[in-house]
């Protein structure tokens, strides 16, 4: 619950900054704000139902209640996933191509990026937890989770479920594989063009922004590669827990912490947020 509400205040107020804050009115920040809105929405999907079960001591879900968790989860990671290789893409042009920022990062691009996240993953997630409301579970209803994750239930099935969880392995490929290799491709060509700055005070600044973004890149996915791309006999219910942690409650409580203290204009706008709050008290 602490985690939780450290992840709630840093997430929330990450995002009344960015809106609060005209200097912060950019793609990158645009961007950003929505991250912080995806990883408020992320951990609130999962742990106030854990930490209810754990308190009560009435480890249960109703089946309708799994099937929403389920969705809204699934939505989050990948729209988790997308915004992160938006912001990659956003850093490409913006350190290689800077006289072709305004065009390619415009306003209508940004809010293109944003939709087609939200998207995107609404309608996979709909596809999942339809089928996996629809799996006759004849067997233990017991999950052997801490939330209603789909591997976890597809174990449960009392049916052949194959060609469902080749499906999975096909999901995961375009929401994870796809956008990493594409971060990562961006990254490679921000961390090239970066070593043939002149100005070390610019080579400085594009190297702490691309810093953070690889590191909040490589706490998110690292876990889920993981998971999701390992074959099922290689797999444990509590080596799946364990890794689930990372990817479900820190990853949305770090990226506020990393994002404000490792950036400038951040921890700028808030100063001027809170000189501007105790102005208006005197």
């Amino acid at each position: 619950m602490v985690v939780f509400v450290l992840a709630s205040v840093g997430n929330s107020g990450m995002t009344t900054l960015i809106l609060l804050d005209p200097q912060l009115h950019t793609p990158m920040y645009f961007l950003l704000s929505q991250l912080s809105l995806v990883d408020l929405l992320y951990i609130s999907s999962t742990v106030p139902k854990m930490a209810y079960n754990f308190l009560s001591g009435q480890k249960s879900i109703s089946f309708l209640g799994c099937g929403v968790q389920s969705f809204f989860f699934l939505t989050m990671a990948g729209s988790e996933a997308l915004i992160l290789a938006s912001m990659a893409y956003d850093r490409f042009v913006a350190i290689c191509h800077p006289l072709h920022y305004p065009i390619r990062m415009s306003k209508v691009t940004c809010v293109k990026m944003i939709l087609g996240s939200w998207t995107l993953s609404s309608i996979n997630s709909v596809s999942h937890t339809v089928y996996i409301l629809h799996l006759p579970y004849c067997r233990s209803r017991a999950i052997n989770h801490f939330f209603c994750d789909v591997p976890a239930m597809v174990s449960l099935a009392c049916v052949d479920t194959w060609v469902y969880e080749y499906m999975v392995f096909v999901s995961t490929i375009v929401f994870l594989l796809l956008p990493f290799l594409g971060i990562t491709a961006s990254y490679g060509r921000v961390l090239f063009a970066v070593f043939h700055m002149r100005s070390k005070d610019g080579r400085r600044k594009a190297f702490t922004t691309c810093s953070t973004h690889l590191t909040v890149v490589t706490f998110y996915y690292t876990p889920f590669f993981y998971t999701y791309l390992r074959p099922k006999s290689l797999r444990s219910p509590a080596e799946d827990k364990n890794l689930a942690v990372f990817y479900t409650i820190l990853t949305p409580m770090l990226n506020p912490i990393i994002y404000s203290l490792r950036n400038k204009e951040v921890l700028g706008a808030l100063g001027r947020m809170c000189g501007m709050f105790s102005s208006r008290k005197t």
